[in-house]
């Protein structure tokens, strides 16, 4: 554990301390788009964080080579190098996306060729725990197809969630966290040495998205682009394809009398099954409604627009940092809760735990539509937004009362035809209007 640690902090570090001059190198070769319709952003922000990203991933990956008992994942497997490999060309051409704004087929087109690189060095789906099947072998053909789809899903449901400062990077963070403990606890747990490549690769994900949240968090200084959601995007499928298609399920060796026992018992080996859906739960279900919202307008599934699930979040009038965290809390109840129930799945105080968070959530979503009324001896404790503002809201009650009371023709008068240098009746003068029309009396 200690050596997964360190691999975390020295990948957030270097990511850390070179986004720094990443920023400025991305404001000097242009890499600021100009504000578009569908950006939540006011000001014209840098991309290419994911250069940064990046060089943590490989400081991660060189660290982890030069340590005594993570060095054998290098020895053992040829995981990793199909990592960097796959990593190296997805990056580069979300790099070019990033300054030139490439077409979104020949991105697909980057995406499946880096799979296909990942496929041809060994990271690939062998064979499918199926429940009541046992482990079903996969043909190569089969095999390279499932790995190839599962990497562009994972990639486009990263990239369409990255909508908000800091909203990518803290859902994937979450999602390798939990990801690490499951993998963690195969290798450990059960022995299986074939679950260490997704270990490291769960670590170091991690500290790529430390490494670059404070950067990111709202208002943030720069964006990941193209370059950090797909490079984050391809190294969080690499996992779920290391330990779904290449951990043996028969290696756990768990023979039980009864049948339900069995099954409770064997919950660890089929949960490879939903993993890589859980830790991208909310991602791919905004992918899947995109895809479908844009289809059935005759518009292009690539196709930008403002309907994300992140956009609806502010439009129903959660604040930027609310909804984040409102993405954070529901990807972490999914993403934790299906590994706590792969722990102690016959304990029903997980489900009814789950049951009750995700009422939590519930009530969360729901905060814009209540008016909160706050009692006054509590005013001092609360943010300035939720205070009841008396004075404020007496002043506007005499004004309102003033404009019901002025004559009829006067009120029918057009904007900008005001006496004295106010405003017209219809419109509310500022406090610098009603000041100067005071001192003119």
């Amino acid at each position: 554990m200690r050596e997964y640690l360190l691999t975390l902090c020295i990948t957030a570090a270097v990511t850390y301390l070179l986004t720094g001059p990443v920023r400025k190198f991305a404001i000097v070769a242009g890499a600021m788009p100009e504000i578009r319709a569908r950006d939540v952003h006011r000001e014209p922000t840098p991309r290419l964080g994911g250069i940064a990203m990046f060089f943590g991933l490989c400081a991660g990956l060189l660290v982890a080579d030069h340590l005594p008992n993570l060095n054998e994942v290098f020895t053992k497997s040829n995981e990793p190098r199909a990592l960097l490999s796959g990593a190296a060309l997805i990056w580069l051409i979300g790099v070019l996306d990033d300054k030139f704004e490439i077409d979104a087929l020949i991105k697909l087109g980057g995406q499946m060729i880096a799979a296909g690189v990942m496929v041809m060095q060994g990271l690939t789906i062998l064979w499918l725990p199926i429940p009541g099947a046992g482990t079903v072998s996969l043909t190569q053909w089969q095999g390279t197809l499932l790995t190839v789809a599962l990497v562009v899903i994972t990639i486009n449901a990263v990239n369409f969630v990255d909508g908000l400062d800091g909203l990518a990077a803290g859902m994937v963070c979450i999602a390798a966290a939990a990801f690490f403990m499951y993998a963690y606890r195969i290798w450990y747990g059960y022995g299986i040495e074939a679950a260490a490549p997704a270990t490291l690769f769960a670590a170091i994900l991690m500290g790529m998205c430390l490494g670059f949240l404070p950067h990111n968090m709202h208002p943030a200084r720069i964006f990941m682009g193209d370059s950090g959601s797909m490079l984050i995007g391809l190294v969080l499928a690499a996992g779920a394809i290391s330990i779904t298609g290449q951990v043996d399920p028969d290696a756990m060796k768990l023979n039980l009398g009864g049948t339900r026992d069995a099954t409770h018992a064997m919950l660890p080996v089929f949960i490879p099954l939903l993993m890589p859906l859980t830790i991208i739960a909310i991602p791919f279900a905004d992918l899947v409604l995109a895809i479908v919202r844009r289809t059935w307008k005759g518009q292009s599934p690539f196709a930008a627009d403002r309907g994300h699930l992140h956009h609806r979040l502010l439009e129903v009038g959660h604040s930027h940092s609310r909804a984040v965290l409102i993405m954070y809390f529901w990807s972490a109840l999914i993403a934790f809760g299906t590994v706590a129930y792969s722990v102690h799945s016959t304990n029903m105080w997980i489900l009814l735990l789950i049951v009750a968070l995700s009422a939590v959530g519930l009530v969360l979503l729901l905060l814009p539509r209540f008016t909160p009324r706050t009692p006054g001896w509590a005013e001092g404790f609360v943010p300035p937004r939720y205070r009841r503002r008396r004075g404020a809201l007496a002043a506007e009650a005499a004004y309102a009362s003033e404009a019901a009371a002025q004559p009829e023709t006067e009120s029918r008068r057009p904007v900008g035809a005001g006496v004295n240098g106010a405003t017209a009746v219809g419109t509310r003068p500022s406090s610098l209007d009603r000041s100067k029309a005071e001192s003119s009396r």
